[in-house]
């Protein structure tokens, strides 16, 4: 098919096609001539996929780059390439050396340690965590931070579920793309599942005032 074609079954405009192909995003078709090319169903695929971490995942470029060559990577670990999705998802910060950046870091070492977890030191989620909690330190969110271990087990459950979904599988074949797509998107729909038990949490206990 040609891009108009690859345009009009995917949705995606030809401007954003052509700026997917140039950031690598999109593998480029075959060349049928110097200014025309050819895309088959795995470019359609593709940018379905390219689409779905961008739009609904929320990614950056950058981060649907690293998490696509994951996907690319035939030699990739399935542990490697969870972690490269966390890491896109969880866009890194510069964290602020303070008095609330260690005791942060304590907190969330003490949670580690407390729930048994195995979590590397440059574990993205864990760099996270610290950044947020020593934020609502220096704003004195201490009900939030009374949730810690409420959060914990709720996300220890999701997580061993989560990754039971998408690497517990015989064969190889798809393994990776199920991994950083169920992590990118699982985490999207952990979000909106959210905002909506915590509107009907509120509609309980306070009563609705009437429709948003």
């Amino acid at each position: 098919m040609r891009v108009a074609e690859l345009s009009r079954r995917s949705g995606v405009s030809v401007a954003s096609i052509k700026y997917y192909l140039r950031e690598g995003l999109l593998p480029p078709g075959e060349l049928t001539s110097p200014n025309q090319a050819h895309y088959d169903e795995e470019h359609l695929r593709r940018l379905r996929l390219v689409r779905a971490l961008l739009d609904v995942g929320g990614l950056t470029v950058a981060g649907a780059r690293d998490v696509l060559a994951t996907v690319d990577d035939e030699q990739v670990d399935l542990h490697v390439a969870l972690g490269t999705a966390q890491d896109a998802v969880m866009a890194s910060v510069q964290p602020v050396e303070d008095d609330a950046s260690v005791r942060a870091e304590k907190v969330v070492a003490d949670l580690v340690a407390r729930r048994g977890w195995r979590v590397s030191e440059n574990n993205a989620g864990r760099r996270a965590a610290v950044d947020v909690l020593a934020t609502l330190d220096r704003l004195g969110g201490d009900q939030v931070v009374g949730l810690l271990d409420v959060y914990a087990e709720a996300m220890e459950a999701v997580g061993d579920r989560e990754v039971a979904a998408v690497v517990d599988r015989d064969e190889r074949e798809g393994s990776v793309e199920r991994v950083v797509v169920g992590i990118v998107l699982g985490g999207a729909l952990i979000a909106a599942l959210r905002g909506m038990a915590q509107e009907s949490a509120s509609a309980r206990r306070v009563g609705p005032s009437g429709e948003r």
